[in-house]
């Protein structure tokens, strides 16, 4: 739906994932579905042609509308949390969430979709969220993001 270009490979997770990494792509808030497509492609292109990786890092991406897009999918090893792929889901919000606001629209559609994930046995019902801070050094989700990922522990 977004243009992305194939994966070059993929590799399955074994079994559900334990862990759900919350990250901000740190790029400019996206005005509307068109704007976020072309968001989409350029960081699908960094990460395959810059760092090598086979597809985009993540999972999942969020618009600031709360539209939800998928990057690898479900029950795919992402390249979002160096070292912490290999058992987690990466969920990226699109913005920079050091500066920008959260949306509740964008909120409410990761909480629907950690929910869904769940019911589907491709998230573990005893999941660890966590910000990619808690993993890595690194600002990422920004502060903003950060501070609400308390909304979506009490909701998954």
């Amino acid at each position: 739906m977004w243009g992305a270009a194939a994966p070059k490979q993929k590799e399955a997770l074994k079994g559900s994932a334990q862990r759900v990494v919350i990250h901000h792509t740190a790029l400019q808030n996206c005005r509307g579905l068109a704007d976020s497509k072309e968001h989409l492609v350029s960081i699908q292109s960094m990460h395959m042609n810059q760092r090598d990786f086979d597809d985009i890092g993540y999972n999942f991406l969020v618009g600031g509308d709360g539209t939800v897009f998928e990057g690898r999918g479900w029950g795919v090893v992402g390249a979002h949390t160096k070292g912490h792929n290999h058992d987690s889901l990466g969920i990226a919000f699109m913005g920079n969430f050091n500066s920008d606001k959260l949306s509740e629209e964008a909120l409410l559609s990761v909480k629907r979709l950690l929910l869904f994930g769940v019911s589907q046995s491709y998230i573990h019902p005893k999941f660890v969220l966590c910000g990619h801070r808690d993993l890595a050094s690194t600002q990422c989700p920004g502060d903003n993001l950060y501070a609400a990922l308390t909304h979506l522990r009490s909701a998954a």
